[in-house]
C-alpha cells in the first residue's frame, strides 16, 4: 500500500469514527458565535440600560440587593459590563446558579436568569461536554477535536496536486459537473481553504479540555517558564478576615477603576471563605475577554496586595488569556466572529460531504461485486 493510500485509509476511518462529534462541535460553535448580538436584540429589556452621567453603584449595594432577591444563594462575583449595560451579580446554591441583572446606576432589579435553562448556555454545554458529565464529555470532545486536526492534515496530504497541471483543478469546484463530483470538489477545496483557521480554532478549543495544551502554548511563546507560578494567587493572613465586611470589596472596585480608568468592563469576586482574597479584572472592551489586567486585594481592609497589568504579563500568558477571544473570533470584533462562523459552518459540512463520498464509493464497490 502506497503512502497516499495509507493516508486515505487513515483519513477515511478517522472521519467515520469522529464525524458525528465533529459535526456537533462545529454546528454548536457556529450557533454560539453571535450569542451576544442575538441576546442584545431579544433580551434588551434587561441586558441594556440608558447610560447616565454618574458613577456605578458600589458592589456592596448590588450584593445586598441580590441577597434580598435570592436569600438562599451565596454571591460569588459582581460584573459591570459597560456604560449602557446592566450589571450582573452571580449567585449559587447547592441546587442552582442564578444570574441577577441590575441597573448599575440605580440598582433597579431587572431580571433573574437560570443558566441551566438558557438556550445559548445549553448550546455551550453541548459544545464543551455533549451535555454529559464534564469529566466524561470533555474527553470525548477533546479526542474528536484532535482527530479533526489529524483529518485536516491528512486531507491536505492526499488532496495536494501531484502535477503542476492539476493545481487549478484542485483549488476550484467544478459546479457544472454531476452532484457527486461537486460534493467531492467541495469537500476537498473547502477543507483546504479553512484548514489554517480551523486548526487555530481547534487548538484554542483544546485548552478548555486539556490544561497541558494551555501550558504548551504558554511555554512556546515564552520559550519555557511556569504558567502556574506567574498566575499564582497571593497568600494572606486568614486570621484577619471578616466575612461580613463589605467596605473592602467597594474599595477594591474603586481602586481598580482608578488603575484602569478607560476600562469598559470590570468584575469583582466576593470572598467565599477564610483565606480567599478579592480579585478584580479590568478589560478595555465590553464583552471581549482579552487584554485583561488583574488586581488582588485584602478581604479585610481592601488594600492592594498584588497587581498584574496586561502589559506586565509575559507574552505566553497574554496569548493564553487571549485564547477565548481567538477561539470565538472576538479578538477581531464582528469581522472575527463572521470568520469564525463561516469556518465553523464549513467544518460542520466536512463530515457530511465526507460521508457522502464514502457512501458513494461503498455503493459503487458493492455493485461491482454483485456484477
Amino acid at each position: 500500500m502506497g503512502f497516499r493510500k495509507k493516508i486515505r485509509f487513515i483519513h477515511k476511518w478517522l472521519g467515520l469514527i469522529s464525524g458525528l462529534i465533529v459535526f456537533i462541535i462545529s454546528i454548536t460553535g457556529c450557533i454560539f458565535c453571535f450569542h451576544d448580538e442575538i441576546k442584545d436584540i431579544t433580551r434588551k429589556e434587561w441586558r441594556l440600560v440608558e447610560p447616565q452621567n454618574k458613577p456605578f453603584l458600589m458592589p456592596s449595594v448590588l450584593l445586598d440587593k441580590a441577597k434580598e432577591i435570592a436569600p438562599r444563594n451565596k454571591s460569588s462575583m459582581v460584573s459591570y459590563y459597560g456604560k449602557n449595560r446592566s450589571a450582573i451579580v452571580y449567585t449559587y446554591s447547592d441546587t442552582e446558579n442564578l444570574y441577577l441583572y441590575f441597573n448599575p446606576y440605580t440598582g433597579k432589579y431587572l431580571k433573574t436568569e437560570n443558566p441551566e435553562t438558557d438556550f445559548f448556555i445549553i448550546v455551550e454545554y453541548i459544545h464543551l461536554y455533549l451535555l454529559l458529565p464534564d469529566y466524561i464529555g470533555k474527553h470525548i470532545i477533546g479526542g474528536a477535536t484532535i482527530i479533526f486536526i489529524l483529518l485536516l492534515i491528512s486531507g491536505i496530504i492526499q488532496w495536494w496536486p501531484k502535477r503542476r497541471s492539476d493545481i487549478k483543478r484542485s483549488f476550484t469546484v467544478k459546479w457544472s459537473a454531476k452532484w457527486r463530483r461537486v460534493n467531492y470538489d467541495w469537500h476537498n477545496t473547502s477543507g483546504f481553504y479553512i484548514s489554517i483557521i480551523a486548526v487555530v480554532i481547534a487548538v484554542t478549543g483544546l485548552t478548555f479540555t486539556y490544561e497541558w495544551v494551555g501550558n504548551g502554548i504558554y511555554k512556546s511563546f515564552n520559550f519555557g517558564g511556569d504558567k502556574a507560578l506567574e498566575t499564582k494567587t497571593p497568600i494572606i493572613d486568614i486570621t484577619k478576615f471578616d466575612n461580613n465586611k463589605l467596605d473592602a470589596i467597594d474599595r477594591a472596585f474603586v481602586e481598580t477603576m482608578k488603575f484602569q480608568p478607560k476600562a469598559e468592563m470590570i468584575f469583582v469576586t466576593y470572598p467565599q471563605k477564610k483565606g480567599d482574597i478579592i480579585n478584580t479584572g479590568a478589560y478595555p472592551h465590553t464583552l471581549r475577554y482579552d487584554h485583561q489586567s488583574n488586581y488582588y486585594f485584602h478581604p479585610g481592609d481592601g488594600k492592594l496586595i498584588q497587581s498584574q497589568t496586561f502589559d506586565k504579563k509575559s507574552l505566553g500568558l497574554q496569548v493564553v488569556e487571549m485564547n477565548y477571544g481567538i477561539h470565538t473570533g472576538q479578538i477581531l470584533d464582528l469581522p472575527g466572529k463572521i470568520i469564525a462562523f463561516i469556518v465553523s459552518l464549513i467544518a460542520a459540512c466536512l463530515p457530511v460531504t465526507g460521508f457522502i463520498i464514502w457512501y458513494g464509493r461503498r455503493n459503487k464497490s458493492c455493485k461491482k461485486i454483485k456484477a
